[in-house]
């Protein structure tokens, strides 16, 4: 198995010594996207949610009029011992779960199943479940949750687990392997609607055009460094730092550091996009 690091919250407060970004770094919230700096993802900002004992979480992304509006997404991290016997209160909701940190147990039916960094688990709505840390330390993990949207004649998907190193990346075509995804949902599976990805640019590859398509995204940096152009200004993102883009947002990056970029990307899919709003 791989020995991998992902990047977590630095929590905490910084000194009395630092002062805040200028107008060319820091924080960002624009009209198409939003870059949320690692360095922002402090104590001050956490949420405590119902249900949920000995945690907290960073909630960096959520459904806004006018902007994002198919995703929520969570840095939430446990406490030895902490945990949620209900972790999801809306039974419409799908959810994802990436393992960065620690570990914890995740309970589903009559099994048990142990998370540690770089597990992923696919939640089906309406699932029974609960999540608890019992082995110590700090656990934290990525938490993606979207209102399904079903299909008549199609059954919703499945629960399943998988892992970063159990999926074999797919090369872009003409790259070399330059640019690849690792991908825990089959995209020919018409039963998902939504597809949760690690992308991984070597160092010097580019994604060579700027994409501007119908799903929107939400990118956290798991590992190492880049360089994003996102409609029209171009952000240096590092390892920590996540990304909030919105539908036809033009994007595209190059590697800039001296190891491989990877991020956590969502999107939507697989679905005709609403024609009413509701």
């Amino acid at each position: 198995m791989t020995k991998r690091s992902y990047a977590i919250p630095p929590g905490g407060l910084p000194p009395q010594s630092d002062r805040p970004a200028g107008p060319t770094g820091g924080a960002r919230f624009t009209e198409a996207y939003a870059l949320i700096p690692r360095a922002t993802m402090r104590d001050i900002v956490t949420s405590a949610l119902p249900y949920w004992d000995d945690a907290r979480a960073w909630i960096i992304a959520r459904p806004m009029t006018g902007f994002a509006e198919t995703f929520a997404q969570y840095i939430v991290e446990l406490s030895p011992g902490g945990g949620s016997e209900w972790p999801e209160p809306d039974p419409e909701a799908e959810g994802a779960i990436f393992m960065v940190d620690g570990a914890m147990t995740l309970s589903i039916g009559d099994e048990d199943y142990v998370m540690e960094p770089g597990s992923f688990a696919y939640l089906p709505p309406g699932a029974d479940y609960s999540l608890h840390n019992h082995a110590g330390p700090e656990a934290r993990f990525h938490w993606i949750r979207k209102a399904y949207e079903p299909v008549e004649g199609l059954p919703p998907p499945d629960f399943f687990l998988s892992h970063d190193d159990d999926v074999d990346p797919v090369e872009m075509p003409e790259t070399d392997g330059r640019w690849a995804t690792t991908r825990f949902v089959d995209p020919e599976d018409l039963r998902h609607d939504m597809h949760v990805t690690i992308v991984t640019i070597q160092p010097g590859a580019v994604i060579p055009f700027a994409e501007t398509h119908v799903m929107e995204h939400g990118l956290y940096v798991l590992e190492g460094r880049g360089v994003y152009y996102l409609n029209g200004d171009w952000v240096e993102v590092e390892a920590g730092d996540f990304m909030w883009l919105r539908a036809f947002c033009p994007q595209c990056c190059y590697a800039a550091g001296d190891g491989p970029f990877r991020y956590l990307l969502y999107k939507d899919v697989n679905r005709h996009p609403r024609l009413r709003i509701r």
